[in-house]
């Protein structure tokens, strides 16, 4: 029993939230809002009317002939709504007042029409928009003044001295019992009309605003682009700032290993971590170039490339306490020959390939490490004993190097395979030094 009381009880209370709820009430201001945006294209049409010898007259947004000088202005209406910024400010409004879209172009596109249906499109919602606002606001300014009278004739006698007082007069005393209910009935009836025009625009606007496939794909691509920068960011992030804190690590336990015993060594450790360091500060400074505006990125770092930063990656990983034995055959014209992306990404597989060799398998292992330009192709061959368990367990994480070097490698139309071969790891990588057509 009760709760078929409260059922009954909230139906209405649902019914006058769905006339002057918060929802109701933002799309009402929807509607006066494209009747605001409608006055200067009904006096661009009172103009021509005029002009055409027709009479402007009778009660104000109520009679014929506003309807006509409206009518004449709609079509200018729909030529402004060609121009770009149409379709966004919409939008804005949709999503602020008819609580249409999440923002994430699912439902409503973001940014200017970019073909012609989109702007067709743009152009009739607009329209459609500034008619029924229109009307709307006309119905609002006639019906809420008078419903608002009719509702308190009978308890402010100052409006029975009116047009109204002789209806209230001869009415009697059915007159006192009528008009609030007359009043409060046009109140009702108008929301009830507001509601259903604004609840039809709001299920015409996904329709009329909606992404179209140029949209889409515009979109498609700009996610795409944002994850590719990111990406790119990821593995420089990883690749540069990984390798040096695995390098100063280990020439730090190197040092203090011999701390008593070899004084030079540790004079050149220290000098390999300051050298790790400083340089490291550079290359982060580079890479977060990549977030930066392109009139800015001229005053950051250049990326490090085989010709200039290889011989001092390999000395400072030397001096972390590895046994590196490198061949380097850049072929007769050397790497300064080499395209400048692949010497980037060449250079970053490198250091990573001996990143991982000394967080893996430790400080004094041995690192054979070749680097061969021939036949159009940069080969890259690194190999190292493979981490005694002990050793594993006391190095956690990684995962990320090798996946990183196989999406340079991808990029540049190259392969990479890696693997255990016996007691040794070995990783082989092959990049074209021409684009693949």
């Amino acid at each position: 029993m009760t709760r078929i009381v409260t059922r009954a009880l909230s139906t209405p209370a649902r019914g006058l939230s769905a006339l002057y709820g918060r929802r109701a009430l933002r799309r009402w201001t929807h509607l006066v809002l494209g009747g605001a945006l409608s006055m200067p294209y009904y006096l661009v049409g009172s103009i021509v009317l005029v002009s055409l010898g027709t009479e402007i007259g009778g009660p104000a947004f109520l009679g014929p002939p506003h309807v006509l000088a409206l009518l004449a202005g709609l079509p200018l209406a729909a030529v402004t709504a060609l121009f770009p910024p149409t379709r966004p400010l919409s939008v804005t409004a949709v999503r602020a007042l008819c609580g249409i879209g999440d923002g994430d172009g699912t439902e409503l596109a973001d940014g200017p029409a970019r073909s012609g249906a989109a702007r067709g499109r743009t152009a009739v919602w607009f329209t459609l928009h500034l008619a029924v606002g229109a009307v709307t606001s006309g119905m609002t300014l006639a019906v809420v003044p008078f419903a608002s009278v009719v509702l308190l004739l009978p308890v402010v006698p100052a409006l029975r001295t009116g047009p109204l007082g002789e209806l209230y007069r001869d009415g009697g005393a059915w007159a006192l019992v009528l008009s609030p209910l007359a009043g409060a009935a046009m109140l009702l009836l108008l929301a009830g009309c507001v509601a259903l025009a604004g609840a039809l625009l709001a299920r015409a606007a996904p329709a009329l605003l909606g992404p179209a496939p140029a949209d889409r794909l515009a979109e498609a691509e700009r996610r795409a682009a944002d994850l590719a920068v990111r990406g790119r960011l990821a593995r420089e992030l990883h690749d540069s700032v990984g390798h040096a804190l695995s390098a100063v690590t280990l020439q730090a336990v190197a040092a203090r290993k011999v701390l008593d015993t070899d004084p030079g060594f540790v004079r050149e450790a220290l000098a390999a971590i300051e050298e790790t360091t400083r340089r490291t500060v550079g290359e982060l400074d580079a890479v977060l170039g990549v977030l930066r505006d392109t009139g800015e990125r001229g005053t950051t770092a250049p990326a490090p490339t085989l010709e200039t930063d290889l011989d001092g990656l390999l000395r400072r990983t030397r001096a972390g306490g590895a046994l590196l034995d490198a061949t380097l055959d850049p072929g007769p014209r050397g790497f300064g020959a080499l395209p400048p992306q692949v010497s980037r990404e060449a250079y970053r597989i490198v250091q990573e390939a001996l990143s991982n060799a000394l967080r893996h398998a430790g400080a004094g292992v041995r690192v054979d490490l070749t680097v061969t330009v021939a036949d159009g192709n940069l080969d890259i061959t690194a190999h190292n004993p493979l981490p005694r368990p002990a050793d594993t367990a006391s190095r956690p994480g990684g995962g990320h190097g090798l996946r990183g070097i196989a999406d340079r490698a991808r990029l540049l139309g190259g392969r990479t395979e890696s693997g255990a071969r016996e007691d040794r790891w070995l990783l082989r990588v092959r990049l074209p030094l021409r684009a693949p057509r």
